[in-house]
């Protein structure tokens, strides 16, 4: 006889929830909508995204309810762009503004929603963005005296540049990444994680940064996943000279576009490689230059920017994913190359290394830039003696998303702990896939 348990009721904030753009945006919009298959959902979000939610199908006021703070971010966005920040660089500038926006965006949904939870319309209230984890929240402890669990993340970010890369951090204006520590000393830093019924950390470096005081409510959970109706090709080619390898990212001074292209160089040379460059950004007339400089032109395709549904369209018929990047907090791209059955390469730092394991992927050691270019080159030079490998890593990559790196599968691992808050008993690994059998079935009532 089955235990049913009632479906939840969630109150989602999620400032960032766009599904027809990608990245955070395309994050908070998709786990939004995994979760509205799991539980019943009422999302909070933005104006800027209400549009693209409706043409999902999705009914404003039923279904969720826009928070318009566009003059205020329009300010921030100028404020930010006078101290050296843009759409590409400057990440670090932008989270430091980002919690004037954030604290106005929750005061507006506290509100606006305060009458529905003080009729105990919700059972849980859960800010899934901002992702960042440096940006504090002013509903824990309102939530807290309601009796009302409140639950954030995923949260990433934060991962330190590795020793050797300063120019590139220069050249990225993330000079003031040093002075991220001081986010601790912001109000409601202790209050939100102290306040957390449950904080979900996107990577292994974002827990490790949970202090103490919270770390029992907290669990790993990569915040990124593939739509399988996005992704939804399966590489049938099989490997041989000249083997074909992508990179698809912004062309950007971190994610070392051009540290692959001189890793590849001899492979290129010799007609035993073909790589994809698929992205644009400020580095791509040095890129350019560099293809030009190496004589590699004929092997290497500098695609520009393709749009995301179009991007597996060059991914499928390729061999693997090349992703050199050295501060990379998620990497959603690996996982949707995964999905394809092409076999990740990525460099062993941050977020992409966390995605594979060693038999669906390969990370490459580093310390420094010149070691990152010869043990990439060194693993290129491997993969092309021997190329079957990497049909038997593609294949093992695909069958790895499908079990743990779908959204369906994500929001089902969050519901897990939505139960444990409810249920409590022992905190489950989000990881390991539980066996259908073991887990209660649920009705709509």
């Amino acid at each position: 006889m089955h235990c049913y348990t009632p479906r939840h009721r969630i109150l989602l904030l999620a400032e960032v929830a766009h599904p027809e753009m990608v990245s955070v945006p395309l994050i908070g919009w998709s786990l939004s909508d995994a979760l509205a298959r799991h539980a019943d959902v009422h999302l909070v979000t933005h104006s800027r995204n209400a549009d693209a939610i409706a043409r999902q199908g999705w009914r404003e006021g039923p279904d969720f309810t826009t928070i318009d703070t566009e003059r205020l971010v329009r300010r921030l966005q100028r404020l930010a762009a006078m101290v050296g920040a843009s759409d590409n660089r400057g990440w670090t500038i932008h989270q430091m503004l980002a919690p004037f926006g954030c604290r106005a965006f929750e005061g507006a949904a506290w509100q606006r929603f305060r009458p529905a939870l003080e009729a105990g319309a919700f059972d849980i209230v859960h800010r899934l963005t901002p992702m960042s984890p440096t940006t504090p929240s002013i509903l824990g402890p309102r939530l807290r005296r309601l009796g009302i669990p409140f639950v954030v993340g995923p949260w990433n970010g934060g991962l330190p540049w590795p020793p050797g890369f300063t120019d590139r951090m220069h050249r990225e204006r993330e000079g003031l990444s040093r002075l991220r520590g001081l986010h601790t000393l912001l109000p409601g830093y202790r209050s939100m994680r102290a306040n957390a019924a449950a904080i979900f950390a996107g990577s292994r470096h974002t827990l490790s940064e949970i202090p103490a005081y919270a770390r029992r409510a907290s669990f790993y959970l990569p915040e990124n996943a593939i739509d399988p109706t996005r992704f939804g090709k399966r590489r049938t080619r099989r490997a041989a000279l000249p083997l074909r390898g992508a990179f698809v990212g912004r062309l950007v001074p971190y994610k070392c576009a051009d540290i692959l292209i001189l890793a590849a160089a001899d492979l290129l040379r010799a007609g035993a490689l073909h790589l994809d460059i698929i992205g644009d950004g400020p580095e791509r007339t040095a890129i350019a230059a560099l293809v030009a400089e190496l004589d590699v032109g004929d092997a290497v395709t500098l695609h520009g920017e393709i749009a995301h549904r179009r991007v597996q369209d060059v991914l499928v018929d390729c061999d693997f994913l090349a992703c050199p990047s050295v501060r990379e907090f998620g990497g959603g791209v690996v996982l949707e190359a995964m999905a394809l059955g092409v076999a990740p390469i990525v460099a062993d730092y941050g977020g992409p290394a966390e995605l594979i394991d060693p038999h669906s992927g390969i990370a490459i050691p580093f310390t420094g830039p010149d070691d990152l270019r010869e043990t990439m080159r060194a693993a290129l030079a491997a993969v092309a003696r021997d190329p079957a490998r990497l049909d038997r890593l593609g294949d093992a990559a695909a069958a790895r998303v499908a079990a743990l790196f779908t959204w369906d599968r994500k929001a089902a691992q969050i519901v897990r702990v939505y139960d444990w808050i409810r249920t409590g008993g022992a905190k489950p690994d989000l990881l390991v896939a539980p066996d259908p059998a073991a887990l209660p079935a649920r009705h709509a009532g």
